[in-house]
């Protein structure tokens, strides 16, 4: 059986873009069949969840109006595949050896769930093609 990739999302607040980022992933990942373990965390994490990254994943059918944002901890990046920051500094966080990723493309979820969505996905071919690999 393949190992599972570990993606760790990072966003500022932990509230949207990386919330946007890993339900979207998680169901791109298991239509490719490809295993993952996703999170997302905050540098500086909102108390709940943007209202409108749970509306636009409501209507998807992904409910995340439940899950709190977290604050990005040591736990969270023990082996952690890969890191994709959303324009915040992870720089004197991430333990060498990780490789980062800034996605700083994706505008605010806040500005337009369809453009924030489409962004991120863009990435999603290559991304996979790194857990593929990993």
């Amino acid at each position: 059986m393949a190992s599972s990739a570990k993606i760790v999302f990072v966003c500022l607040h932990g509230a949207a873009k990386s919330v946007l980022a890993v339900a979207l992933f998680r169901q791109e990942a298991a239509r490719a069949r490809v295993p993952v373990e996703a999170i997302a965390r905050g540098i500086e994490p909102d108390p709940e969840v943007s209202a409108a990254a749970a509306h636009g994943l409501l209507a998807e059918g992904l409910d995340v109006r439940e899950d709190l944002p977290r604050a990005l901890t040591p736990e969270d990046l023990a082996g952690a595949s890969r890191v994709i920051a959303f324009g915040c500094d992870v720089s004197g966080t991430v333990p060498p050896g990780i490789p980062v990723e800034q996605w700083a493309d994706v505008p605010a979820v806040s500005d337009g769930y369809d453009r924030a969505r489409a962004a991120v996905v863009s990435h999603f071919p290559d991304l996979l093609e790194a857990c593929r690999r990993s």
